[in-house]
């Protein structure tokens, strides 16, 4: 099991926080670090201050020599492709071919209100999707190229240079629709990445995406099965309590609940929670079920002892969970 670290950058996150977390990923041995793409907090604080995606994105690939590194995700409600695609060969050259593009059909209704972007509805979200794919796979192919689509078009549009690893950078769609976005993973990811899903469902959705991908003609093997998941660890229950209390103050719904209440929220909500052995367990029952790789979805970037326990405590014990 792969284990990295996933950012909330719309949630607070500093510039001072940023290169800490960067810093802290290289050093401690998690094998990969991703941020979300939002403009403003998605927890309803718009207050909170945003990193902005790309150069905080440059400053991994400058700044680090090991890990792999991406976004979850852009949505293509406010990221055109031809962006997406152009600033992903950057990033994949700048760092030596460890940039992943993370791509989604975007979600969050209130930002797109605030900043004129169009959402659409689901079924008109996921073209687009289908769309920008499509459009980013011909323009990493270097040559001259033309599409006329609905949403996107090209003309005789050429991008140079080309992806330092063939014909593409890694993509990873994110979502948990069953019909149109476990079958775009199966025809264009090299790795689904999911949130919020139970053990069951989370199952029954890689199931799928293996049967999706033999209709495709593609080895199932071939795509990553990643989990996103919130996390909130202690070495004892006062430990616990401590961090759920910490937790209280990123989320405005929690406000003064007792710990005991948040953490019933967190396991609620399929977070990692509890000791040590206990995470463990968590992520090696992912494991059974073909999970690969989990992002630990973290929100306070100043609680750096919690993530020198996971990479002291749980990395090495999950290593070889399959």
């Amino acid at each position: 099991m792969r284990i990295g670290l996933m950012i909330e950058g719309q949630e607070d996150v500093t510039w001072e926080r940023w290169l800490r977390v960067i810093e802290l990923a290289e050093r401690l041995g998690f094998e990969s670090l991703w941020r979300s793409d939002h403009l403003f907090s998605v927890l309803g604080v718009p207050e909170r201050e945003t990193l902005a995606l790309w150069p905080s994105l440059t400053v991994v690939a400058l700044r680090t020599q090991r890990i792999t590194f991406g976004q979850l995700v852009s949505p293509v409600s406010f990221r055109h492709p031809v962006e997406l695609a152009q600033h992903a060969v950057a990033l994949d050259h700048a760092s030596g071919g460890r940039y992943v593009l993370g791509i989604g059909a975007g979600w969050y209704e209130r930002e797109h209100q605030a900043f004129g972007f169009p959402l659409l509805s689901v079924r008109e979200r996921m073209d687009r999707l289908a769309e920008a794919l499509e459009v980013i796979q011909l323009l990493w192919t270097g040559e001259e190229v033309s599409y006329e689509g609905q949403y996107f078009r090209l003309e005789c549009a050429q991008l140079r240079p080309r992806p330092q690893r063939g014909d593409r950078v890694p993509i990873v769609i994110g979502g948990r629709g069953e019909q149109r976005t476990l079958r775009l993973a199966a025809r264009f990811a090299d790795e689904w990445n999911v949130t919020n899903v139970d053990l069951d469902d989370h199952r029954r959705k890689i199931g799928l995406l293996r049967e999706y991908c033999r209709e495709q003609g593609r080895d199932p093997d071939s795509i990553v099965c990643s989990w996103m998941v919130a996390h909130i660890i202690g070495r004892d229950q006062a430990e616990l309590f401590e961090r759920a209390r910490r937790l209280a103050a990123w989320f405005p719904q929690w406000g003064d609940w007792p710990p005991e209440a948040i953490l019933a929220e967190a396991r609620r909500r399929n977070w990692l929670v509890g000791k040590p052995e206990e995470v463990v367990e968590q992520i090696r029952a992912r494991a059974r079920i073909g999970v690969q790789r989990i992002m630990l979805q973290t929100f306070d970037l100043d609680d750096t002892d919690a993530l020198a326990l996971f990479a002291s405590e749980i990395v090495p014990a999950v290593a070889d969970a399959a």
